[in-house]
């Protein structure tokens, strides 16, 4: 076991003078994702062209204060996907938490919804809501704030029209030293 070594593939890294520039003021601005900025001072650094410094692994690690591995899939990236590949994240297949309720559940919590409320209650709760929906089987389980996410993606989904618009009824009214002071509803007026 001792002396054996794996031997691992040396991506060399060489960068045009075009790529070179996209990099040196992508970190002159300072406004990217610290991993992305990090990414781009792997490269400059490890860039093997004439105009490049052309470090090895180690002396890169040291100086941006990085581990080995993270230098190599950056080398390896660009060698294997290209320029692009590295500077993008890429997307994920399949969304972290898959969605509880997909079209026809969603119109099945809607429908309960706008159906008569249990006997003794004068409207649904989202609480209610929560416990009928997994009584009726539409989902195995899920939370108030999910019912309530749901329903209130379907009344933004609904036309302006037919809710009218937000700003009727509304006045102005202005602060006693003259200033604007917003607009009050029509309901809390006198």
């Amino acid at each position: 076991m001792a002396g054996r070594e794996i031997a691992v593939k040396k991506y060399v890294v060489r960068l045009s003078a075009d790529e070179r520039e996209q990099l040196e003021a992508l970190i002159r601005k300072g406004k990217s994702p610290a991993r992305l900025l990090l990414k781009a001072r792997i490269l400059l650094k490890a860039d093997a062209s004439e105009a490049g410094e052309g470090w090895s692994d180690s002396k890169i690690v040291e100086a941006l204060e990085t581990n080995t591995l993270m230098v190599y899939r950056v080398r390896k990236q660009l060698v294997e996907e290209g320029f692009e590949a590295v500077l993008r994240r890429k997307p994920r297949a399949t969304p972290a938490v898959p969605p509880i309720f997909d079209g026809e559940k969603e119109a099945k919590l809607i429908a309960l919804a706008c159906s008569r409320p249990p006997k003794g209650r004068a409207r649904w709760t989202l609480r209610l809501l929560e416990n009928k929906v997994v009584e009726l089987g539409i989902v195995e389980r899920a939370s108030d704030s999910t019912i309530g996410r749901v329903l209130k993606k379907l009344s933004q989904a609904a036309s302006a029209p037919v809710l009218g618009d937000p700003a009727e009824g509304q006045q102005r009214v202005r602060r006693g030293h003259g200033g604007r002071a917003g607009r009050l509803h029509a309901a809390t007026r006198s």
